[in-house]
């Protein structure tokens, strides 16, 4: 009678478990899942000189400017990095720190010759604080060289439809022969914000990085947008001369959410720029 009872409880405990996943699984898909419309009302101006506007659901366009334009995008392309990283094995492998790693300038995070991180360790730097010489190490340990993985990262950009573009390192830095596009780095964002990793990562305000074997450091995370838009998710900034200020950000509000690349701005002008975008898109009235 008591074996009996048990298997009944069992059965019940079961039931809702199983009960409370489904739902579960159900609210995290509404989160993104409808599709968002373009908007009726007037498309704010902007200062980027390439822009597109995609709705992360569908992938339809929503609005773009000069958005199939070859130049330089900077550190959006680090985004590629981290999906190559990602799908190159385990992140909990050992990055052994050389020091050709560590000879790049100017943003980093100061690794140290002979410092051993695991790949979860360098890649969340990569996208919070946009260390270069993060993306060295992550490039160096995932081929062999750089020179390796820029083809890595060129077979992958192909793969995923990037048709617009050719990348030369890891970390964005000008080089002759480098170059994207606005809808190429929308394509690689939407690819991004779907590896739950990097999500978590890009959506990062600011951590306690820990070095082996040094005190703590606090990295805040370069996209202001987080800050200034409350149902901004996450994005990657970049910014070198060749390729002005530039960010790539994504937004999810009320089951809708868009990817808004702004590339070649200002920086007073990237923030505003971006920030106008997605509260075009997903404020619409009666949505």
């Amino acid at each position: 009678m008591i074996r009996k009872f048990l298997s009944i409880l069992m059965a019940l405990i079961l039931v809702h478990v199983l009960t409370g996943m489904t739902s579960a699984q159900s609210t995290t898909v509404k989160k993104a899942s409808i599709a968002t419309p373009r908007p009726k009302a007037a498309i704010p101006s902007v200062y980027a000189k390439r822009v597109i506007v995609v709705d992360n659901v569908t992938g339809n366009v929503l609005y773009e400017k000069n958005s199939m334009q070859r130049g330089a995008v900077a550190s959006t392309q680090k985004l590629l990095t981290a999906v190559c990283t990602v799908e190159a094995g385990s992140l909990e492998d050992k990055v052994y720190v050389v020091e050709t790693d560590t000879k790049v300038e100017p943003s980093k995070i100061y690794i140290r010759t002979g410092e051993v991180y695991k790949r979860k360790d360098l890649l969340k730097a990569l996208l919070v604080r946009s260390g270069n010489d993060a993306a060295r190490a992550l490039a160096r340990d995932v081929a062999g060289s750089q020179v390796k993985f820029s083809a890595v990262m060129n077979a992958r950009a192909k793969k995923m439809g990037m048709a617009d573009s050719n990348f030369i390192n890891a970390h964005g830095l000008t080089e002759t022969g480098q170059y994207s596009t606005a809808r190429d780095i929308a394509i690689l964002m939407r690819k991004a914000v779907r590896i739950p990793e990097l999500r978590s990562y890009m959506a990062t305000s600011g951590y306690y990085f820990q070095p082996p074997g040094r005190g703590k450091v606090w990295l805040n995370n370069t996209n202001k947008l987080l800050k200034r838009v409350k149902y901004c998710m996450g994005g990657k900034t970049g910014y070198t001369r060749a390729a002005g200020r530039c960010l790539v950000s994504y937004g999810e509000l009320n089951g809708r959410s868009v990817i808004v690349v702004c590339l070649n701005s200002t920086s007073s002008k990237v923030w505003d720029d971006s920030a106008s975008l997605m509260k075009w898109c997903l404020e619409q009235p009666g949505l």
